[in-house]
């Protein structure tokens, strides 16, 4: 009973990687024909790098005690045949957990302990220390050991006042959100600070990441959690109870932590069986959970058809049993609909515009390297065929004007040498720009001007100036990278002019990804930087934690848009040694043929033919390239429809305790 979003996921991932043997036919064929200059390595590298990377992630946030972690059961681990995540009465998930699938890794739980708080490190930063994380293997890979290692994201600890203050769980100004104290005066918190899950189950391996946040106090203490996962999900699951409503904490975590991402948002009124009452009639009960619907609909201000009433316990039973009517009653298939419906569009639709966008790229350099060596096949042809009937004498001028002209072509070594060093100087100055120097140069700037108001109430002025830093910085970066362009476009027209080269610049790259990713960064920082949180970042460190955090996100930002750059700069000027490359070669063949036909008169007329031939082949050769790169095209324009993927027969599955086929052999390759 494989639900519909899984099995869009596979049919997604499946398409992703056709577009992916697309590509790599493609490479194959430039290899082969001698095409593949070091700058469509890179391209090529790096589309097949962001192809085989796309991530589908999920967030589901909720208070606790809502039904939240069976839900994600229910929806993607019920082929399990148990429940995988805790979903036990009370609170169960009490950390942020990551559900995703690495190859390069083994599978396994990593824990961050609580304490990991106290350092001077970002959250991303710690990621790569793996001496700091407890890690749980998971040798066996079947639902049972998986299960029991994520039921150590329910343990706690107890601390002291004190050391609950520095961990960010007790604040005197707010004691309503401090946690209960028990009778030697500690405090319960969480043990782990973060808990990422590397399993390699069928939707995983297909690039689904599902996030599982703990409630309200840990979203607020952990700003990395609000600032940078719950940012990056491409669709938020709010989940709330139908026997409890929006409560007032459940309304604190929409405004402060969900509002404003209108399409992004789902909302799931779980535990619609609580609802059921002997002395009242189904249409009675049904009747309440649609006022109930209504009721979250209008207090969170969002569209009705955006509230699905569930029961995630119903929908886990129901799919473990096989029964589907049963599944059809807990009502959970309208929110898989929902999901699929408007997710699958929106990667499909991004995953194929880096499709064609790269191949385009790639196309463009064959077809003009393709039609530069034609070019220098029809100079011969014309060179060749005016030998017809000449003397000797005469073939012996054209070889040694040949070998004149080869000497002369060398001269633009020089002027290559002084087009590299300029275009070094300058790709400097964009790459200072974007660099990670500058930025924490910059958050630098913002700590100042923070530090120098009372109470912090300055952080948020200084955030918003530091923004405008920020895409001022892009734009100079684009600026610069523009200069480039027009720098070697007019050297590129001189030296095809002087020396015969068919040397193009590609347009520069847009900043516009990054600068939506700085305007999501600026929108979310800007948020919890408001006089609600003051109190926090007024607290000892926390300052210091949140700038380090800002930092890292800043940071990938930019080396994203730097590497973006780099790679443009690396193949635009790559054509100019795979150029060098072909003159030297076709002045080689243009002297070699003049010294058989010297020697020969019957080698005139077989040169002849040889480079006709040469020129058919360039011909195949480019109607290749445009077969190619057109069925990527086709194929990119064409990803799998839902009546496709009902078709589809399920076969996605978890493997069982006792069973005896790996998961990875069940589910098929990696994605």
């Amino acid at each position: 009973m494989t639900s519909t979003l899984a099995r869009r996921l596979d049919a997604l991932a499946d398409w992703r990687r056709a577009l992916d043997r697309a590509v790599e036919q493609f490479a194959t064929f430039l290899g082969d024909h001698e095409l593949r200059d070091s700058g469509a390595v890179v391209q090529i590298d790096a589309l097949r790098q962001r192809l085989a990377s796309d991530r589908l992630v999920l967030a589901f946030v909720a208070e606790f005690s809502r039904g939240k972690s069976e839900l994600i059961n229910a929806i993607f681990f019920a082929d399990a045949g148990r429940r995988v995540l805790p979903a036990t009465p009370g609170r169960t998930t009490m950390c942020p957990v990551e559900l995703a699938w690495d190859a390069e890794q083994p599978a396994g739980v990593s824990l961050l302990p609580i304490d990991t708080r106290l350092r001077a490190m970002s959250l991303a930063d710690l990621r790569e220390r793996a001496d700091l994380w407890k890690r749980i293997e998971l040798p066996a890979l079947d639902a049972g050991p998986l299960a029991d290692a994520l039921a150590e994201v329910k343990r706690t600890i107890n601390v002291s006042v004190e050391e609950a203050r520095a961990l960010g769980f007790w604040n005197e100004e707010h004691p309503e959100d401090n946690p209960p104290q028990s009778a030697d005066g500690k405090v319960e918190v969480p043990a782990w600070r973060h808990a990422l899950i590397n399993y390699p189950h069928p939707l995983l391996k297909r690039g689904l990441v599902v996030i599982d946040t703990p409630g309200l106090n840990a979203i607020g203490a952990e700003p990395e959690l609000t600032l940078g996962l719950l940012p990056s999900a491409h669709a938020t699951v709010f989940v709330l109870g139908a026997d409890t409503g929006v409560t007032k904490s459940d309304l604190e975590i929409w405004r402060e932590h969900l509002d404003g991402r209108a399409l992004e948002r789902f909302v799931v009124l779980n535990k619609i069986d609580t609802l059921a009452d002997p002395l009242s009639s189904a249409a009675e009960v049904q009747a309440q959970v649609q006022r109930q619907c209504e009721q979250v609909a209008q207090t969170l201000q969002v569209d009705a058809q955006r509230v699905f009433p569930l029961s995630a316990r119903d929908a886990l039973a129901a799919r473990v049993a096989g029964q589907a009517d049963a599944l059809a009653a807990s009502r959970l298939p309208a929110l898989e609909e929902a999901l699929a419906a408007q997710l699958m569009p929106q990667r499909s639709a991004v995953i194929g515009r880096i499709a064609v966008d790269g191949m385009a790229m790639l196309q463009q350099q064959a077809v003009r390297r393709l039609n530069d060596q034609r070019r220098q096949t029809a100079e011969q042809m014309a060179e060749l065929r005016g030998l017809r009937g000449k003397s000797g004498a005469k073939v012996k001028l054209m070889l040694e004007r040949a070998q004149a002209d080869s000497a002369d072509f060398e001269r633009c070594t020089v002027r290559l040498s002084a087009l590299k060093a300029v275009h070094t100087r300058q790709l400097k100055q964009v790459m200072m720009l974007l660099s990670s120097d500058r930025v924490r140069e910059e958050v630098e700037q913002m700590r100042k001007a923070s530090d120098a108001s009372w109470f912090k109430l300055g952080a948020r002025k200084a955030f918003i100036a530091l923004s405008e830093r920020m895409r001022a910085l892009l734009a100079q970066s684009t600026q610069k990278a523009s200069e480039i362009e027009q720098m070697l476009g007019g050297t590129f027209r001189q030296l095809n002019a002087d020396f015969g080269f068919a040397l193009a610049t590609s347009p520069v790259p847009s900043m516009e990804r990054y600068e939506r990713e700085l305007a999501l960064i600026e929108s979310s920082y800007t948020r919890y930087l408001g006089a609600a949180n003051a109190w926090r970042l007024a607290e000892p460190g926390f300052m210091d934690h949140f700038l380090r955090m800002l930092v890292s996100k800043l940071r990938v930002v930019f080396e994203n848009a730097a590497g973006d750059v780099e790679m443009w700069s690396k193949s635009t000027t790559a054509q100019i040694e795979s150029q060098l490359r072909d003159r030297r070669r076709g002045f080689k063949r243009r002297r070699e043929a003049l010294e058989r036909i010297q020697s020969a008169a019957g080698d005139l007329e077989r040169r002849i033919a040889e480079v006709q031939a040469q020129d058919d082949r360039l011909n195949q050769w480019l109607a290749k390239v445009d077969t190619l790169s057109g069925a990527l095209r086709d194929l990119a324009a064409s990803p799998p429809s839902a009546d496709e993927v009902a078709d589809r027969a399920p076969h996605l599955s978890l493997v069982r305790t006792g069973a005896s086929t790996a998961p990875a052999e069940a589910a098929g390759s990696v994605a």
